[in-house]
């Protein structure tokens, strides 16, 4: 399988359990694969047949602010239905980690698995 992939993309948003987390912004940080036949793309050098990783980068930071949740394990669900959604990808991996929520870890946060692969196996 091939993948397109994105490796930390790190922005700002408001995210957060404790009234005052919803007062400010944090920074969050994402680790994304994407399956994607990218042969096709590759063949004729067409940026159309292939994931547009500046584009969906930039998708991930707009729906994130647009959309605020408690739990990262909330953001990250929605995340992966909306880019499986507007783009069609038929697998991903997705990590979001949240690096400034214990003091004394380099980041915390979840990773999970959304889609089947390009052979057709369920995840």
């Amino acid at each position: 399988m091939d993948k397109v992939y994105i490796e930390g993309l790190t922005f700002q948003t408001t995210i957060g359990f404790y009234p005052w987390e919803k007062e400010i912004k944090q920074t969050l940080v994402i680790d994304l694969a994407m399956g994607w036949n990218t042969a096709s793309a590759a063949e004729n050098d067409e940026l159309a047949k292939t994931l547009d990783y500046a584009a969906i980068s930039e998708a991930i930071v707009e729906f994130a602010n647009a959309n605020p949740v408690d739990l990262i394990e909330t953001l990250a669900e929605r995340i992966a239905a909306f880019l499986i959604g507007k783009y069609q990808i038929p697998w991903l991996r997705l990590k979001l980690m949240k690096p400034t929520a214990v003091h004394n870890a380099k980041t915390v946060g979840v990773e999970i698995e959304r889609g089947t692969t390009l052979s057709g196996q369920a995840l």
